[in-house]
């Protein structure tokens, strides 16, 4: 584990394009499908797409805020540590953890390296995807959000970042997930 502190590399042009701070917002309703996509997973080096999970299996999107291969968000670092903690918990309620971040591949695999990341990362340098489920943005980086999506990838469950209450954590993430089966 990095305990080193680097700013190299954190001016970057992904930085710019996320300094103004925009709020999260509600716009993804529950119980509709949410934006498809196709990113490629730094973990196990392959291609990912949202819809093939359709039809297989629940999937939790963890958008996580890392600014470099060498800072990690103070509220977010503990998020990941646990997601990834209890990866295996989540795959015994077959459930796939995807985990999403705006570094680019090279500090995305130095991520995976430093912390033994057992769960896929996805590697979203542009952001599109942050934007299209609208995670909001402040200070460098996209901010973090938590989505839980049904087997047919329909929205059950979403947490948005907020001061208050920052990342929705392991429990509260499968607490959702038990409530979420008895609803449908």
């Amino acid at each position: 584990m990095l305990t080193s502190t680097d700013f190299s590399g954190l001016l970057n042009k992904r930085f710019f394009h996320n300094f103004l701070p925009i709020p999260a917002t509600n716009q993804l309703e529950l119980g509709v499908k949410t934006p498809d996509f196709q990113l490629p997973d730094i973990t196990h080096s392959k291609l990912v797409k949202l819809s093939d999970y359709q039809g297989k299996q629940p999937v939790i999107l963890a958008f996580t805020r890392i600014f470099t291969e060498k800072q990690y968000c103070p509220f977010c670092y503990p998020h990941i540590i646990a997601l990834n903690k209890n990866y295996e918990q989540f795959q015994n309620s077959s459930i796939e953890v995807l985990m999403i971040t705006s570094t680019d591949k090279h500090q995305s695999q130095i991520v995976v390296q430093d912390l033994g990341l057992k769960m896929p990362l996805l590697s979203d340098p542009s952001c599109q995807i942050f934007g299209a489920y609208h995670t909001g943005q402040a200070l460098g980086a996209p901010l973090p959000a938590q989505f839980l999506l049904d087997k047919e990838g329909k929205l059950r469950y979403r947490h948005l970042f907020s001061f208050l209450d920052h990342n929705a954590s392991v429990e509260t993430l499968l607490k959702q997930w038990d409530s979420a089966q008895m609803s449908i």
